[in-house]
């Protein structure tokens, strides 16, 4: 009479056994394309279950230790498959098409999750990638050190009486340097420090000209650290046409931070946000 019942009991077993398999850190290894994921892969407790990431993932620091699969276009299919992982999870669209079409056929699993530019992306993500890897109390444990983050953004916000204008400059080079505008993850971040974002009346990133700088005049330009490096230094901004005119050069309003840090909209986001606010706000 019991017999019935063994064929369901072992299909539940082989089940159980196979997701612990999947997801335990030490028995599967995982490559992560994207800062932001690599990061809450890594906050989810799955850090030494990477073993290879691309170039964004500068955080934690750890992570820089690992192989690099490269950046976006740059990444070669036979790169990913020699380093033998069993997952690969990445920022929708960060790969070519056509290296994510060779990993599928070569049978490699394959999770892309859309990267956040606004803090309800933020905790989309975790959600997402906490479900996937079917930690969803760690999740929420994340999600709920950002509420507290963002409590702490809003208590410090609350209390400030006016809004400095800032400009984002993305730079590579003097020879490519652009503004952020509307729908951008700057403008974003941008709101939540309280901060007025200069770039206004055009979507996206679009090249930055003199004319179009001294007429925002922001008292704050905004970069990140590797863009300010390709111009050679904070004193290098000075070579920017039309910069030497805005109240940000002539009141040493130039500011730098980590790239992931600022655009990553990860874990952290409510935290850089805080400290940019900070930063506008000395007096």
């Amino acid at each position: 009479m019991k017999k019935p019942l063994l064929l369901p009991m072992l299909l539940i077993a082989l089940l159980l056994s196979a997701h612990v398999q999947a997801f335990q850190s030490d028995k599967t290894s995982i490559i992560t394309a994207g800062g932001t994921i690599t990061e809450i892969v890594f906050e989810l407790g799955f850090g030494s279950a990477i073993i290879a990431t691309d170039i964004t993932s500068t955080y934690p620091a750890t992570m820089q230790q690992l192989p690099s699969i490269g950046y976006r276009n740059q990444i070669k299919a036979e790169g990913i498959l020699a380093l033998g992982p069993d997952l690969l999870l990445i920022e929708t669209d960060y790969l070519n098409p056509d290296v994510v079409a060779q990993l599928k056929s070569a049978g490699l699993e394959i999770h892309q999750f859309d990267k956040p530019t606004d803090v309800s992306g933020t905790y989309r993500i975790i959600r997402e990638l906490a479900n996937f890897l079917e930690v969803p109390e760690k999740g929420k444990a994340l999600t709920s050190q950002l509420d507290k983050d963002i409590e702490a953004l809003d208590a410090y916000t609350a209390g400030l009486s006016k809004k400095p204008k800032m400009a984002f400059v993305m730079a590579r080079g003097l020879e490519n340097v652009f503004v952020a505008g509307e729908d951008t993850f700057a403008e974003s971040l941008l709101q939540m420090a309280a901060i007025e974002s200069v770039g206004k009346g055009f979507s996206d990133f679009i090249p930055l000209t003199p004319e179009a700088l001294v007429s925002m005049n922001p008292e704050y330009l905004l970069f990140f650290e590797s863009s300010l490096r390709s111009l050679g230094g904070k004193e290098a901004v000075k070579n920017i046409r039309g910069v030497e005119q805005t109240i940000a050069y002539n009141q040493n309003g130039i500011l730098a931070f980590d790239g992931l840090y600022l655009s990553g909209f990860g874990p952290r986001v409510a935290k850089a946000a805080l400290e940019l606010a900070k930063s506008v706000n000395r007096n």
